[in-house]
């Protein structure tokens, strides 16, 4: 099933559940954010009277308003059944110590006859032939289930009636029964009767889903149900609600007073939203941070996102670093990076979260000089020497994979291996290179840095100022090479690589975040000219370089947009930067969440909805905006 939006997100450390607009729960995924997806649809219905099924998630007369919370990852959407004026307010929140998603339903008759209803629950899971799913309905509790994981549906109502096998059969009727109560089926429904409800009167049902990693067998997961039952689900939401209250005060540490307007009700809305999103994406045993909740688990129109890549990780660390959440940076370095790095040095292009390799295609330069660069940004934010310490045999091994691939360079080998930043173009670009002579840069410091902690260590000593004259040596070497071989006498300015020889946003790197150019020299006035004029597009964003139509668009991406905001920063054009930024800011979701990209004609998030980097690139413009007292 093809479901390439996710509206809205929520969740807790191992379980992350995503929806539509209308309050269609499209992905669960347990127990980290990467893995797994186990739901193919999980469709809710009502039959009203003599009705046939009314889904909540689709039907002609049905209208619809969905909202957070405030300050909370609780979901809240409100469905209005115009031919029957009923009614239903469903409540989606993931229970912080329990790993149980709970959908509560209240409904209302807001006719002036009774309204019987009958509840229904129609769920059917991912299946393989090399992990099929099986349906199991007794003692008052749905489970679907396969080799490794359970899914069970069940609510503190009993229920009226199941089916296990061929359920779409009798679905749309309203009405299902079937004799067996277990089944080869990878989709069984339930229902529950929930009797009448006369005019202006409500009535609530609360269904729970639970994933069980079958290690107790049935009778393990009876007693996990019975225990789950007996929560006080009251209590359970309130202990919700006051946790992600914390959290986003706790973390709102950049204190933004915006005076009211719709404009900055909307920056307030996109700063508070990547906090209360951040947790959701982090695997919290080792740091690895998803770069955004999967859209297309069957790689239909993409390679997946769904991955931590490492260079995206060290922006979205800054922007940990900007909310308060430093243990989640260290974290990544300490474990993450620790457990990723191959023994030459270096990292592959992507892994899962828990730190395995995910399916690759190459491997890019800049991730492991990212790394690097990473590492000494989070150190000016903690200003803890002992993380220093903590990776810098880390660090160490990763310059001198940089160095082996500089010596080949700057030896005029023509290096055949190595993809840029957005992964399409095989071989050397300025990006690259740029992000190399930062990682050199930073090595520099981090080695001055870590020098009083070796005072005692006459060898390590001698061992650090030896790499120091190698490292200055060289980052003058590595900057002439750049500067000469990508630019383009014939443009008057720099140019992404020495094939295409296109614009590309990701020539601003030399000056922000790389500082390898000044932002005022002539040629990257000359390349910023050119930028405007060939990737600037009619809406007023960014694409990311010259004829980007990825998935058949010419649209703008906020990643592209906040990189010429920064650039503008450090220009001084502070009313440009405000521009770009606004442009963000107004294509931002209902829920203040950005895309990878921005649709052109709806201004709205086009693709991957609560893209890592998208806010973390926000949350970076975000400071230095309010360090130079621009909002």
């Amino acid at each position: 099933m093809e479901k390439y939006f996710n509206d809205a997100i929520i969740g807790n450390q191992k379980m992350t559940v995503s929806y539509t607009k209308k309050g269609e729960l499209l992905r669960l995924l347990y127990p980290t954010t990467d893995y797994r997806q186990f739901i193919d649809y999980f469709h809710v219905g009502i039959k009203i009277n003599d009705s046939g099924i009314i889904y909540l998630h689709d039907d002609i007369n049905n209208v619809y308003n969905q909202y957070y919370e405030k300050d909370t990852n609780i979901l809240n959407t409100e469905i209005v059944n115009t031919y029957f004026k009923l009614k239903i307010i469903q409540t989606d929140f993931v229970c912080i110590k329990e790993n149980v998603l709970v959908k509560k339903y209240k409904f209302i008759n807001e006719n002036n006859i009774d309204l019987d209803l009958n509840f229904l629950v129609h769920s059917k899971l991912i299946s393989s032939d090399n992990n099929q799913v099986s349906g199991y309905c007794k003692n008052d509790y749905l489970l679907q289930y396969m080799h490794d994981y359970t899914l069970c549906t069940f609510s503190k109502n009993k229920i009226s009636s199941s089916q296990i096998n061929n359920t779409s059969a009798k679905i749309c009727e309203g009405n299902i029964w079937d004799k067996d109560y277990v089944g080869m089926s990878s989709d069984s429904s339930v229902q529950y009767d929930l009797e009448t409800l006369k005019p202006n009167e409500e009535k609530e049902i609360e269904v729970f889903i639970y994933i069980d990693e079958n290690k107790t067998g049935l009778d393990g997961i009876d007693k996990e149900i019975e225990r789950i039952k007996k929560i006080d689900f009251r209590d359970e939401i309130e202990n919700t609600r006051k946790y992600w209250k914390k959290y986003l005060k706790s973390h709102q540490t950049l204190e933004l007073k915006i005076p009211e307007s719709p404009s900055k009700n909307k920056i307030m809305e996109i700063y508070e939203r990547t906090i209360l999103l951040y947790p959701l994406l982090i695997n919290e045993k080792t740091g690895g941070i998803s770069a955004g909740v999967e859209t297309d688990e069957f790689k239909v129109m993409c390679g997946k996102y769904s991955f931590c890549w490492p260079r995206d990780a060290v922006f979205i660390t800054k922007a940990y670093d900007i909310i308060g959440m430093e243990e989640e940076s260290k974290k990544f370095y300490e474990i993450f990076c620790k457990k990723t790095q191959s023994r030459d040095g270096k990292w592959e292009q992507r892994f899962y979260t828990d730190g395995r390799l995910a399916s690759c295609w190459g491997f890019q330069i800049d991730e492991t000089a990212s790394v690097i660069i990473g590492v000494y940004d989070h150190y000016e934010y903690c200003k803890d020497k002992k993380f220093l310490k903590e990776t810098l045999k880390m660090c160490e091994n990763a310059i001198k994979f940089l160095e082996k691939y500089i010596e080949k360079v700057l030896a005029g080998e023509e290096l055949k291996y190595g993809y840029d930043l957005w992964e399409e173009f095989e071989g050397l670009s300025f990006y690259s290179i740029s992000a190399i002579f930062c990682a050199y840069e930073k090595m520099i410091k981090i080695y001055e840095e870590v020098k009083e902690l070796f005072e005692n260590n006459r060898l390590k000593l001698e061992s650090i100022n030896k790499q120091l004259k190698i490292l200055n040596e060289q980052i003058v070497f590595i900057k002439d090479f750049a500067l000469r071989k990508f630019y383009d006498e014939e443009k008057k300015c720099y140019v992404r690589n020495t094939f295409d020889r296109k614009m590309d946003i990701s020539i601003l790197g030399a000056v922000t975040p790389f500082n390898m150019l000044k932002p005022k020299e002539k040629n990257v006035l000359n390349t910023i000219d050119r930028i405007d004029m060939t990737l600037r597009t009619y809406t007023g964003g960014y694409v990311r370089y010259e004829n980007d139509s990825y998935l058949g668009g010419y649209n703008p991406w906020p990643i592209a947009t906040l990189w010429m905001a920064l650039y503008c920063l450090e220009k001084g054009e502070n009313k440009n930067a405000l521009e770009k930024f606004e442009f963000v800011v107004n294509s931002c979701s209902e829920y203040g969440l950005l895309g990878e990209q921005v649709d052109n004609k709806t201004m709205s998030p086009a693709w991957i909805i609560g893209l890592a980097w998208s806010h973390a690139m926000f949350i970076i413009v975000l400071e230095r905006l309010k360090k130079l007292k621009l909002i």
